[in-house]
C-alpha cells in the first residue's frame, strides 16, 4: 500500500489518502463547487473521483450563536473504549474553553445503538437552544430532517466518523471507503498468487462507517480472483461481541482463515480467539490500539497486522476544531472536510508502543505523531481562515500517563 504521512505541505496522492468519501450524498450538485478549485492541490488529492458528489458549504453568512456557547454533542454508542476515548478529548476541549469563559457548558446524550432515540435527542437539543450540535451519526440518512431543524433553529450541525447526506451538515471525516479498500488489498498482496480465504469482521450493522469501507474493501476482494470472503459477520467494534463472533466462525469453518478483514481497534481479539480455538494466528488488519501494540509486545514471531491509526484523540480535535473555527464564522466552503489517516506498517510498531501497553489495555490508544490536519492545511477549508486560541496538538493527553 502507497500511503504516505501528511505534512504542512505535502498530502499522498495515493493509497489510502488518495480519492475521496464515496458515498452517495443525497441532492449532489451535478457540478463540482467552485469553492472546490479554491482548494490546494494536496488537499484537492484527498476528492479524486468523487468531485461532483461535494456540495458547496451551507453556513456562508450564517448568524451564529454568540460566546459563551452551549456545545452538545449527539453520540450514536458509547458501548466501545474508542468511543469512550472520543468523548472524553471533546469534553477535555471543551472545558479548556469553559475555563476561558468561551463555552458555557457541554452536555452529551447517547443513544445507544436506537437512530429514533438519536433523532429524539437532537430535537431536544434544539429545544434547549443548543449553540451547537456535534455527532457521531448513527445513521447517514435518518437524521437529516433534525439536522435541517437545527440548522433553521441557527445552530450548526457538525458530524465525526461518519458523514450524514444533509446538505446543511458540515462533516468532518476521513476516507473510510479507501480505507476499507486498502485493508483489503493488504491482504490480497499479502496472500499473493497463492490467494486464500478471508474472515470478514464489520462493525455496527446500519452504521455508515461500515457500509463505506465494506464497499472499499469489496472493490479490493472482488478484482482478486482467488481471495474468497468466507464468512461476514457483525462484532459492532466491541470486544466481546468480536471474539463470539470469531470464535462462532471458528468452531463453523474447518478449513484455513488466511487473513481477517477487520477496521475497528479489535485485532488483539481476533490474534486471541484464533489462538484459543488452535488456530495459526493469520494476517489481521485494523486501526492500531494500546492493547494490540501490547499484544504485538509479547508475539512479536506471530502477530502481523496491516492498517491505519484512526485514533479518538485526532477525531475528536479535527471535530472541535471545524466546529469552533464554524461558530466563529469562517465559512466552511465544502460539505465535507476530510481527514488524511496516518498508516500503521508492520516493521513501525515499535515506534507505536510505550511501556504501559499490555493485551489489557482496551482503553488506551497512542497519539499520531504529528496532526493529520494541522492548522495550515485546514485553513484551506474555510473563507475565512484563522487557526483557532487555546488548542496546540502537541500537548495532547500521554496515553500512558497515570498509568
Amino acid at each position: 500500500m502507497a500511503w504516505k504521512k501528511l505534512n504542512p505541505t505535502m498530502v499522498a496522492g495515493t493509497g489510502l489518502l488518495a480519492t475521496a468519501l464515496c458515498f452517495q450524498i443525497g441532492a449532489a450538485s451535478a457540478e463540482t463547487p467552485e469553492a472546490f478549485n479554491t482548494l490546494p492541490p494536496e488537499l484537492k488529492a484527498l476528492y479524486e473521483g468523487v468531485e461532483d458528489t461535494l456540495q458547496p458549504g451551507a453556513y456562508d453568512g450564517f448568524k451564529m450563536p454568540e460566546k459563551p456557547w452551549k456545545w452538545c454533542h449527539s453520540e450514536s454508542y458509547q458501548g466501545n473504549p474508542w468511543r469512550v476515548s472520543t468523548t472524553n478529548e471533546l469534553k477535555r476541549l471543551a472545558d479548556i474553553y469553559k475555563d476561558k469563559g468561551w463555552v458555557e457548558s457541554f452536555e452529551m446524550s447517547d443513544s445507544n445503538g436506537d437512530v429514533s432515540r438519536q433523532i429524539s435527542q437532537i430535537r431536544s437539543f434544539i429545544d434547549k437552544g443548543c449553540s451547537i450540535i456535534t455527532s457521531f451519526a448513527g445513521s447517514s440518512t435518518a437524521l437529516n430532517e433534525a439536522i435541517k431543524a437545527a440548522y433553521d433553529a441557527g445552530i450548526p450541525f457538525v458530524t465525526g466518523a461518519g458523514a450524514v447526506t444533509s446538505p446543511y451538515a458540515i462533516n468532518v471525516d476521513s476516507n473510510y471507503v479507501k480505507f476499507g479498500q486498502d485493508l483489503a488489498q493488504a491482504i490480497v498482496d499479502d496472500l499473493g498468487d497463492k490467494g486464500g480465504s478471508v474472515l470478514r469482521i464489520e462493525g455496527i450493522a446500519g452504521s455508515p462507517l461500515v457500509a463505506q469501507q465494506k464497499a472499499g474493501a469489496d472493490k479490493a476482494f472482488d478484482s482478486a480472483d482467488n481471495v474468497k470472503v468466507i464468512r461476514d459477520v457483525n462484532g459492532n467494534w466491541s470486544a466481546n461481541v468480536t471474539k463470539t463472533v470469531v470464535l462462532q466462525t471458528l468452531a463453523t469453518s474447518p478449513q484455513p482463515i488466511d487473513a481477517v478483514w477487520t477496521s475497528g481497534s479489535e485485532a488483539r481479539i481476533v490474534a486471541e480467539a484464533f489462538k484459543q480455538a488452535g488456530r495459526p494466528v493469520p494476517l489481521i488488519t485494523g486501526s492500531i490500539s494500546g492493547d494490540a501494540l501490547g499484544y504485538w509486545n509479547e508475539n512479536q514471531d506471530e502477530f502481523r497486522f496491516a492498517g491505519g491509526a484512526l485514533m479518538p484523540t485526532w477525531t475528536s480535535q479535527t471535530l472541535f476544531r471545524v466546529g469552533v473555527r464554524t461558530l466563529e464564522g469562517q465559512e466552511p466552503k465544502l460539505n465535507i472536510i476530510m481527514v488524511p489517516v496516518p498508516e500503521v506498517k508492520q516493521d513501525e510498531l515499535g515506534s507505536w508502543y510505550q511501556d504501559c501497553m499490555t493485551p489489557a489495555s482496551s482503553s488506551i490508544f497512542p497519539v499520531a505523531p504529528e496532526d493529520p490536519l494541522p492548522p495550515q492545511l485546514m485553513n484551506d477549508y474555510f473563507k475565512k481562515p484563522e487557526a483557532i486560541a487555546e488548542f496546540d496538538y502537541s500537548a495532547t493527553p500521554d496515553p500512558c500517563a497515570g498509568k
